[in-house]
């Protein structure tokens, strides 16, 4: 079974992120896709307490998006995709955007997640193949028709409203008050 490992701070999770998650399934460049909130990221500031992440995450999961609650406090990409590879047996697919191709050959062992397959997704027309070039692209899968949304959860954290929230994120965050 292909597993899609999406990684990120979902601080919030916002209808971009689930339009790509529900993209890649529709169009069967994985079966399922673990959703892994991180407690931290190297350049990530002020997080709302991953519970909270995680709750907001949970809406949708279902029998095909998974949210993973074991592996959330791996600071390196490369750590977590070594530890999900004793725990699972499927094959793992690293889901990344354009914008994370860019700098990749500065991620932390970069090397070893060759390894593994590699969904890149269009965002910001970021032209893929001049950042590709100088790798082996052989576990690289190229998304060039999604469509991404233009928003950011940073956007969404200064901006406050429902348009590219679910509601029931968008009601867990008011009566929380994490923004």
């Amino acid at each position: 079974m292909k597993l899609g490992v999406y990684i990120g701070s979902f601080n919030p999770v916002h209808d971009g992120h689930i339009n790509l998650v529900n993209y890649l399934l529709n169009e069967n460049y994985v079966d399922r896709v673990l959703i892994v909130p991180t407690i931290g990221y190297w350049d990530k500031r002020n997080l709302v307490d991953i519970n909270h992440r995680i709750n907001m995450l949970k809406f949708f999961e279902n029998e095909n998006i998974l949210v993973d609650i074991n592996h959330n406090n791996y600071e390196f990409t490369c750590e977590l995709m070594d530890s999900l590879k004793k725990d699972v047996d499927d094959d793992l697919y690293l889901i990344i955007g354009a914008d994370n191709i860019v700098n990749f050959n500065k991620w932390k062992n970069y090397q070893d997640l060759l390894k593994y397959n590699i969904i890149i997704v269009n965002r910001d027309n970021i032209n893929i193949d001049d950042y590709t070039k100088n790798y082996d692209t052989s576990n690289f899968i190229i998304c060039r028709d999604y469509k991404p949304l233009n928003i950011s959860s940073t956007f969404i954290r200064g901006n406050l409203d429902d348009k590219y929230l679910d509601k029931r994120v968008y009601n867990y965050i008011k009566e929380n008050n994490l923004y």
